[in-house]
């Protein structure tokens, strides 16, 4: 039996189902297929799709299984390795909507070169990558080599793989719902200075809330960014003869890309 894992990730990697499911056709794949499919919706006459199963079913499948076919998650691959199967890995891209990022490829790659796993990168070539499996010999993958899966995840972070909008999707909330506040007041004739200010303290108040920990900026450059805010809006809308809304929406795109470089520790 083939084990297929997409893990829980909210997009679809329906590509390699296809992949998979042109092999069953051909005749390169000749085992029984079920499929873990998470977020994936597809359906096939050759394979057994399953959206979720528990922890049980999945450990059961994993046991069962003589080859697992996975996404390039590192549990997904470490969960196959731990029960000592040959793993073939194919990374989700961005360029397909299937992640919000290519880190995937860096991941399989880190696992390839250490001998434990068998890369899919081409999807036509998918024939030779599961006849390349049948003689694969991986290396064992020990419980205590833990010190791997945190090197690959602090990998990840150093080079700035993860996305703009994982990394700052906090702050990204946080600037949409200060436009929203700025605008609703601004529909109910509120001053437009007393609107702005506001929505930046009540802005400076859930960023607090979601990063659950002490702002990182002091508070003298809370005001600093307030008074820089305010000017900003001030000149764009005498001089340059936006609206206010327009305004506000390019401040607080700045902002947010501003937030991106100066805060690493987000």
């Amino acid at each position: 039996m083939i084990f297929v894992t997409l893990g829980t990730q909210d997009k679809s990697f329906e590509r390699l189902l296809k992949a998979i499911d042109r092999a069953i056709d051909d005749g390169t794949i000749k085992d029984k297929v079920v499929v873990q499919a998470g977020f994936t919706k597809y359906k096939s006459k050759n394979m057994e799709i399953f959206s979720e199963v528990s922890k049980d079913e999945f450990d059961k499948y994993l046991k069962e299984a003589k080859l697992v076919i996975t996404h390039g998650g590192v549990g997904s691959i470490v969960g196959a390795l731990k029960y000592h199967k040959k793993v073939i890995a194919a990374p989700r891209l961005a360029k397909y909507k299937e992640h919000t990022n290519d880190h995937q490829k860096q991941i399989i790659d880190e696992f390839t070169k250490e001998g434990y796993i068998i890369p899919l990168k081409d999807f036509t070539k998918i024939d030779k990558v599961i006849k390349k499996a049948e003689s694969f010999k991986p290396k064992e993958y020990k419980s205590g080599q833990e010190e791997f899966k945190k090197l690959i995840s602090d990998y990840i972070d150093k080079e700035d793989h993860i996305s703009w909008y994982n990394r700052d999707k906090k702050v990204i909330l946080t600037a949409l719902i200060n436009l929203l506040v700025f605008s609703i007041l601004g529909i109910f004739d509120v001053n437009i200075y007393l609107a702005f200010t506001i929505s930046y303290i009540l802005s400076c108040l859930l960023l607090y809330l979601l990063k659950n920990k002490k702002l990182n900026s002091p508070l003298t450059v809370i005001v600093c960014f307030y008074l820089i805010e305010g000017l900003s809006l001030l000149l764009l809308v005498t001089n340059l003869h936006l609206s206010f809304i327009l305004a506000k929406t390019l401040i607080n795109f700045m902002v947010v890309i501003i937030y991106h470089f100066l805060d690493k520790r987000n």
